[in-house]
């Protein structure tokens, strides 16, 4: 094969990383050493791949180096020459550290499951979770988590190291939970990667760095390959590739965000959307409905709007209905209330929102609000609901676009 350039041995080792590393933990029983193999062997393929080209099988030249210059270390400390006997038989053939292994009841496991599901365990926080998965599965540096996050790097490297020492203390374990466990442990999983995709969501593009959007759109689509009897991994993964084929047309040229209504949807990934709905029609068929399944119809309707005019809104509420008896949030309901001021005005939307607790702090139920209030005639009011709404909003770009709706529905007032 050619010689790869930086670029390409940096998508090897995003790919493959999370393979070989869960390879290593398995085999080590220890993060923190099967990590630095990891980050060793790369090292070297840096170098080595860049004089004589790639190997036939990145992946699994890149485990192997990982595991010979752990049981060299290991080899070296006494601690690890206690551990060798644990491992030596794994050295004789290569092939062995690319192979699933079957857990109880037959069923084929791959390590990157395991990883995930250690990574998300419930014994650790939700931020330390995100960080795992995204430090030992997506390849992400930690200075890159650490960004994401609105952290410094320090910060990150202690929740990296506290969350690890968790691990350790409390025993947890490298293995897919019983089958009894998986539905309430996958939807810690689930969340985790939904969380990972909006924390990018909102984040320009750069071409040195892995997108966050893309990283959880990476990791969904691993776990619909290995878990593939799972509807609401499906739902996931439809919902991540529908929420990203609109993501061009987001924002305008200065970065100000561009609401739904007025998006170029010439601008959409059609690939993107023909790959979700196929994935949503097939959840349909399983007839097994989820949040996750739900909220990827929800954006499968909107997709098929040639035109804000064209959507189907009565049933964008029948689908809000359907995942309001799963999800009785108040998020779910202000989203469902939107929905219906499309279908029966905004004075009957409005009437629902104001019934809505729990909400004073979250700036989309003030930027609705302040939208009901401009089409019900209360400019007035309408402009103090969306400077209330920007003084709340988590991005730059969401400020900018509430403060410039304000401004437009005061020369309106004035006008």
């Amino acid at each position: 094969m050619g010689r790869p350039d930086a670029g390409q041995i940096g998508r090897i080792f995003r790919e493959e990383s999370g393979r070989s590393l869960a390879t290593l933990i398995r085999v080590l029983g220890d993060v923190d050493r099967a990590e630095d193999a990891v980050q060793e062997a790369f090292a070297v393929a840096v170098e080595r791949w860049a004089r004589d080209g790639l190997p036939p099988n990145p992946g699994g030249w890149i485990t192997t180096t990982a595991r010979n210059r752990a049981l060299d270390r290991l080899r070296r400390e006494r601690r690890g020459r206690e551990l060798l006997d644990d491992v030596a038989r794994l050295t004789p053939d290569d092939r062995e550290l690319l192979h699933d292994e079957h857990e109880e009841g037959g069923r084929v496991v791959d390590d990157r499951l395991r990883l995930i599901f250690m990574c998300c365990h419930p014994a650790l926080a939700l931020d330390a979770q995100v960080a795992l998965t995204l430090r030992l599965l997506g390849g992400v540096s930690t200075a890159q988590v650490a960004s994401a996050f609105l952290v410094t790097e320090p910060t990150m490297a202690q929740r990296l190291v506290r969350a690890k020492r968790k691990i350790a203390a409390a025993h947890i374990p490298f293995r897919v939970p019983a089958e009894r466990q998986v539905p309430e442990r996958l939807d810690a999983v689930l969340g985790v990667l939904y969380l990972i995709y909006n924390a990018g969501a909102d984040q320009p593009e750069s071409r040195r760095e892995p997108s966050l959007r893309g990283e959880a759109i990476r990791l969904a689509r691993l776990l619909a390959g290995l878990m593939p009897d799972e509807p609401e991994v499906a739902g996931l993964l439809a919902l991540l590739l529908l929420t990203d084929a609109r993501q061009a047309a987001r924002y305008d040229e200065d970065g100000s965000l561009v609401l739904l209504r007025d998006q170029d949807r010439t601008r959409w990934s059609r690939p993107l959307i023909m790959e979700g709905q196929r994935i949503v029609r097939a959840c349909l068929r399983r007839d097994q409905p989820g949040p996750y399944q739900l909220q990827a119809a929800l954006n499968a309707v909107h997709a098929d709007a040639v035109m804000f005019a064209d959507t189907d809104w009565p049933q964008i509420v029948a689908l809000y209905d359907h995942l309001l008896a799963l999800d009785p949030s108040p998020v779910v309901m202000l989203n469902r209330a939107i929905a219906v001021a499309e279908v029966e005005g905004p004075e009957a939307g409005m009437a629902l929102v104001d019934t809505l607790d729990g909400l004073d702090r979250y700036h989309a139920f003030h930027a609705a609000r302040g939208e009901l209030l401009v089409r019900t005639g209360d400019v007035a009011r309408a402009r103090e609901v969306l400077l209330r709404a920007a003084a709340l909003a988590p991005t730059a770009a969401t400020r900018r676009h509430l403060r410039h709706r304000a401004e437009q529905v005061m020369r309106h007032q004035l006008g």
